[in-house]
């Protein structure tokens, strides 16, 4: 899977995602953001989803979730819309990513997961972190708002 070579839109969001986010952390503002790491991890765990919503090991339900946060991820005027926030906006994507997967990793093999990660942080212990700090990250009402659209995407564990 990491050999890819056709640049599809997928791929393409990827790249312009990572972009994005790098010339922001390297700013000023990032120093005092403090989910800088996460919205960081963003662009990886965008292609993880993509990735597994291609992988035949991973069910039809859990692809359906997958591509109902993709989808999430690629809508700009989300719960907390990037076009107004920029990376900043990327947190509640990062937050529904986090939920999805943590449900994939109950129900599959994690090697799977590991498989199409390519960050730098441990895939499992950074979903841990993210749910963790989601109600404060993302703020109580909009966090239950995504759980809720999410929980749209398809049956959760």
């Amino acid at each position: 899977m990491k050999g890819r070579t056709s640049a599809s839109k997928e791929t393409r969001y990827y790249r312009r995602l990572r972009r994005t986010v790098r010339i922001w952390a390297g700013g000023e503002q990032s120093q005092a953001n403090r989910y800088a790491d996460y919205i960081l991890a963003s662009p990886d765990l965008f292609m993880l989803l993509v990735r597994l919503t291609q992988d035949d090991r991973v069910s039809r339900a859990h692809k359906s979730k997958m591509a109902g946060a993709v989808a999430y991820f690629i809508n700009p005027l989300d719960f907390v819309p990037e076009i107004i926030l920029g990376p900043a906006g990327l947190i509640d994507d990062v937050a529904l990513a986090a939920y999805v997967l943590h449900d994939l990793l109950n129900n599959t093999d994690p090697a799977v997961v590991r498989e199409h990660w390519e960050g730098d942080a441990d895939i499992l212990d950074l979903v841990r972190q993210i749910l963790d700090t989601a109600d404060t990250m993302v703020g109580g009402p909009i966090w239950r708002r995504i759980v809720s659209r999410a929980r749209g995407f398809g049956p959760f564990a």
